[in-house]
Parts: structure tokens; C-alpha cells; sequence
């Protein structure tokens, strides 16, 4: 069996590649790269490479072949290159003359998250992000796929946070919604959904009905941000915003005009 690699993924590409994430947001994220460091770039690319959707795994194949060599370089200068990431540069980029011994071990920017050589991305955890064995992971995930509704549905009321970011993207939304229920669900987790895009109106109609989760400030700023938070909804949270994020809702292309038009008015009251 092959010794299994950990990569570590910073919060900027874990933006991009968590559970949930829509192929809108990971399409975004080949133009965004080219703004991120060598090494958030490469590792985004090559969790990207791993992606269920083949639109989505094809253009990846398409930007690591045509790497850059200076980004190349910038990473092979890092204080220990990542032997999966090694390896995916010498299959993708064959005319960078690589050296033929790789370093081994795990490296990384941030503990945050991880993938690792059995094409897992870690999930949200009730502490904001989580570092997860993928064995542990898959054997849940391959579990959940043979499950009965009435199992799933149970285990989204009671199970982990591995369990609740596995249930969370299913179809069914009466087992996607019972997540939201869990008694273990925080705050941070609940963050993670929302900010993630996930296109589950159930799930942002659950949160949006929760007082409490709505008294967080970030939550409500992530609502507003979200496409499927119901306009009503994301018009009420911004009279609660600060200026900073008024500003910015009032020249965003990226929000409904209405709401738009709401923070420019509301920014306009607050300055007078």
C-alpha cells in the first residue's frame, strides 16, 4: 500500500474546494489563482485535478500544464516541496526538468485543512475548518451512499461533523435539512456552510429562521453574500452592517441591485 501524503491547504484555497462548493465558485478560482502565492496556486490546481466534475478537473489539467516556470521555481525554493505536489508537476509539466529525487514527508502553510494522496478534501468542522484522516472520511462517505433515507436523515440529526458535512450537500433535502437541526452544529460550522455557496434553499431558510445562529454577525454578513438567501431576508440583515461592508455591498456587481441600492441608502443615512 502506498504511504499515504498529507498536503496542508490554506484558508484561501479551502474557499474553493470545501464540501459544497458550486462549479460557478471553482470556476472562479483558475482566475483567482493567478493572484495567490506559488503554493496556494499549485495545491488549489491540484485539488481542482481531483474534482468530481470533468469541466471542472479538464480546465485544472489545462492551467497546470501551462504552468508558469517562475511560479514553478517560487515553489521548489519553499522550505520542503510536498512529494503529491512533486508529483503532480512531474506528470503535468514533463518539459520542467524536475530533480529525481522528491522530498518526502508532509508540508504546508496552514493546518486548517487538508487533502491527501487518496483524493480527499477535508470539510467544515464546528471549529470553522477541520483536518480529517480521508480513510476515516471515505469509509463514512461509501457508508452514506448505500444508507436508507430514514438512516440518513438520523445520522443527520446525530451524527459528527464529518457525518454533517457529508449530509449536507444531499439531494434530499429533508436530510440536508435535518444537518441543520443537529444539537452539535455550531456557529463557525454553520459559517462554513453558508460562505461555502451551497445552493440548498432548505438549509439557508433553516438558518435564516435560527435567532441565534442570525445574532452572529459574520453569519448574517455571509446570507447577504449568499445568492439563495432570500432577498427579504438579506435586506433586513443589512440594516445591522457596518459601514466597511455598506460600502462595498452599494458598488458590488456580485448581490442583487435591490440590495445594492439598500446599502448605498443605508450608508448614506449612516453618513449624515
Amino acid at each position: 500500500m502506498a504511504e499515504k501524503v498529507t498536503v496542508f491547504i490554506s484558508p484561501v484555497v479551502a474557499n474553493y474546494v470545501r464540501p459544497g462548493t458550486s462549479v460557478e465558485q471553482k470556476q472562479a478560482a483558475f482566475s483567482e489563482s493567478r493572484l495567490m502565492s506559488a503554493t496556494d496556486r499549485l495545491t488549489l490546481l491540484i485539488c481542482l485535478a481531483k474534482d468530481a466534475a470533468p469541466a471542472i478537473r479538464n480546465t485544472a489539467h489545462s492551467y497546470l500544464k501551462e504552468m508558469p516556470k517562475a511560479v514553478i521555481e517560487e515553489y521548489l525554493a519553499t522550505t520542503e516541496p510536498n512529494p503529491l505536489v512533486m508529483r503532480a508537476l512531474s506528470h503535468f509539466c514533463a518539459n520542467y526538468p524536475f530533480p529525481v529525487s522528491q522530498p518526502e514527508g508532509t508540508a504546508g502553510t496552514d493546518e486548517n485543512h487538508t487533502i491527501d494522496d487518496s483524493d480527499e478534501v477535508a470539510s467544515p468542522k464546528e471549529d470553522g475548518v477541520v483536518k480529517e484522516e480521508s480513510a476515516a472520511f471515505q469509509s463514512k462517505y461509501n457508508l452514506a451512499r448505500s444508507m436508507a433515507i430514514a438512516d440518513k436523515i438520523k445520522m443527520a440529526l446525530t451524527g459528527d461533523k464529518e457525518w454533517r458535512s457529508i449530509l449536507i450537500i444531499d439531494a434530499n433535502k429533508l436530510i440536508s435539512g435535518s444537518v441543520m437541526r443537529n444539537p452539535r452544529i455550531s456557529e463557525p460550522e454553520v459559517l462554513s456552510i453558508v460562505k461555502s455557496g451551497i445552493q440548498n434553499d432548505e438549509v439557508i431558510r433553516l438558518i435564516c429562521a435560527n435567532r441565534e445562529w442570525i445574532k452572529n454577525y459574520s453569519i448574517r454578513k455571509a446570507l447577504i453574500e449568499n445568492s439563495r438567501t432570500p432577498v427579504r431576508n438579506a435586506l433586513t440583515y443589512l440594516g445591522a452592517m457596518g459601514e466597511k461592508d455598506l460600502a462595498s455591498y452599494a458598488k458590488s456587481k456580485n448581490i442583487p441591485t435591490v440590495i445594492a441600492a439598500m446599502a448605498k441608502r443605508l450608508l448614506l443615512n449612516k453618513k449624515r
